[in-house]
């Protein structure tokens, strides 16, 4: 018998209930001794101390309580800039269960964490811990060697032959145009539509593009699409979008994560690793040869037989997997989002666009990647949605070792700010884009930065890290090329055949966006428009 079970069986409730406030004071003199000696390493290295944001109850707790009442409300962007607002800085600091964090907003702080410091700076051990139990060991977890060795398998799939290859978006481009007209998913691939009578007929665009965006990337990583967009009631990808959700709470949660009721998340994960695993194993039932040949030729070519390819390390296939499932959907689903949103709001703009888009493609004819590359308002439309609307809008490192960051020490936060090792930076790329201070004054040919405004970036262009949307540095998203090329194909396509987007938002948000940010940035109240096809 164990000594836990010999405890158990000799300690009464009433001892038990006795012995707690021994061991609760013995955990606050733990604590306070631990900040006491972290509070004289910061006074006695390089660097000085952020401003603190103020806690209303001991040990940071109104502070994890404000982030959860903020993200429920999908109002992330008013806590951190309420952060910011009471520190006379970008960048400031707090402890929760005597965890010393900090928050930044400061592009010289987000270009050290991710570039000229990036040794310094990393996803760490208690990031991996919470996030293993969905994304597993895959790039968006691990660091040094063993992030190294996924970056690099992954980098083959995404190279300019890969990405400059369209077939697979147009296919499920056809299926997006009749769901359009449905008004929503369709009930089976055979349905009949009338695609005229879609004239005009409110549809949530956003729900669709996920659909499209799951399918596209369903196809290209694992051979078959799982036809979300004719499956109105798709079980994998409700299980996806809870598992972020609670993945989300446990994130912001910090030291008290252990307390988010994980039901719903344990019950979705079954769902995405029984899905996910169905095609691993038709993978690794093929022989070497036949993987060979399915990597080299054109014919049957996926993600998933490049992997196996190079390994037959089931939960290796299986994080990698799910972890580019994740890049591949959830953020070009986001982007073409907002872009419609913003493009319903903006008439003159989609004038503009699909003037630009029958000079260059004409009516009827499928772009080709030079075709997208060669459009300049349309990768304005592009880079101003990811300006306003960045994909991840808030991350996270840990410092790996003591070290500094260059600026938010000191009253002003003008000096070089002390962090030691465990320390967790939060840095917000939907914030520091938003700060109208990194812009030049507002005038008639530079519109206001809180407005989408795509011809500013005909006569302007950010300074370097003020403008992030993929992150940088050596951890600057693989698939970035193939996210743009993949928006700007389904946004070309779009407005080949349509003229005008009627906005059905105003009554929904009354003009106010609401930005849902679990783990991407999308529309909490979805995108509800009209698409009205040009005269023929």
């Amino acid at each position: 018998m164990g000594l836990v079970e010999i405890a158990v069986d000799h300690v009464s409730i009433k001892s038990t209930l006795l012995l707690l406030p021994g061991l609760l004071l013995g955990w606050v003199v733990f604590k306070t001794c631990q900040v006491a000696w972290q509070n004289f390493k910061l006074s006695r290295g390089p660097g000085q101390r952020a401003p603190s944001i103020p806690s209303r109850l001991p040990f940071g707790i109104s502070i994890v309580a404000e982030t959860i009442r903020m993200a429920k409300q999908h109002r992330n962007i008013d806590f951190w800039r309420g952060v910011f607002s009471s520190t006379d800085a970008w960048t400031a600091e707090c402890r929760i269960i005597g965890q010393r964090m900090v928050f930044t907003a400061d592009p010289e702080n987000i270009k050290a964490i991710l570039a000229t410091q990036f040794a310094d700076y990393g996803k760490g051990a208690p990031f991996h811990a919470k996030w293993k139990d969905f994304l597993g060991d895959g790039i968006f977890t691990t660091d040094g060697e063993q992030w190294h060795n996924s970056r690099q398998l992954i980098r083959p799939q995404f190279v300019k032959d890969r990405v400059s290859d369209l077939d697979v978006f147009e296919s499920h481009m056809q299926i997006l145009f009749r769901a359009i007209a449905n008004g929503g998913a369709l009930n089976g691939e055979d349905q009949p539509i009338d695609l005229a009578a879609g004239n005009g007929k409110p549809v949530d665009i956003s729900d669709l593009f996920f659909r499209y965006t799951l399918d596209a990337a369903t196809d290209f990583l694992l051979g078959k699409d799982i036809k979300s967009l004719s499956t109105p009631v798709q079980e994998f990808a409700e299980a996806f979008a809870e598992v972020q959700r609670v993945q989300s709470l446990i994130a912001r949660t910090g030291p008290l994560s252990s307390f988010v009721n994980r039901k719903t998340f344990w019950k979705g994960m079954e769902v995405i690793n029984t899905f996910v695993n169905q095609y691993i194993d038709r993978a690794l039932r093929l022989s070497p040869e036949e993987l060979a040949s399915k990597s080299k030729g054109e014919a049957g070519y996926t993600f998933l037989h490049a992997l196996s390819g190079f390994t037959s390390e089931r939960k290796v296939l299986r994080d990698q997997l799910v972890a580019v499932l994740l890049a591949g959907r959830d953020t070009t689903a986001c982007t073409l989002s907002w872009t419609i949103y913003e493009l319903a709001r903006h008439p003159d703009a989609v004038a503009k666009l699909r003037a630009e888009i029958l000079e260059v493609v004409g009516p009827t004819r499928a772009p080709t990647y030079d075709d997208l590359k060669s459009m300049k308002y349309l990768q304005n439309v592009m880079n101003e949605t990811l300006r306003l609307y960045p994909v991840v809008p808030f991350n996270v490192r840990l410092a790996l070792k003591d070290t500094t960051l260059p600026r938010g020490g000191g009253p002003d936060g003008s000096q070089p700010l002390a962090v030691l090792k465990d320390n967790p930076i939060g840095y917000s790329t939907l914030v520091m884009q938003r700060r109208a201070d990194l812009y030049p004054r507002v005038s008639e040919k530079f519109a206001d930065p809180a407005v989408f405004s795509p011809d500013r970036w005909f006569h302007w262009q950010p300074k370097p890290w003020q403008y992030v949307p993929f992150n940088g540095g050596p951890r600057i998203c693989i698939g970035q090329q193939f996210a743009l090329t993949e928006m700007g194909y389904v946004l070309t396509r779009l407005f080949q055949r349509y003229d005008r987007v009627e906005n059905y938002m105003a009554a929904v948000d009354g003009g106010r966006p609401t930005l849902k940010a679990e783990i991407v940035l999308q529309p909490g109240d979805g995108v509800r428009v009209a698409f009205w096809e040009a005269p023929k």
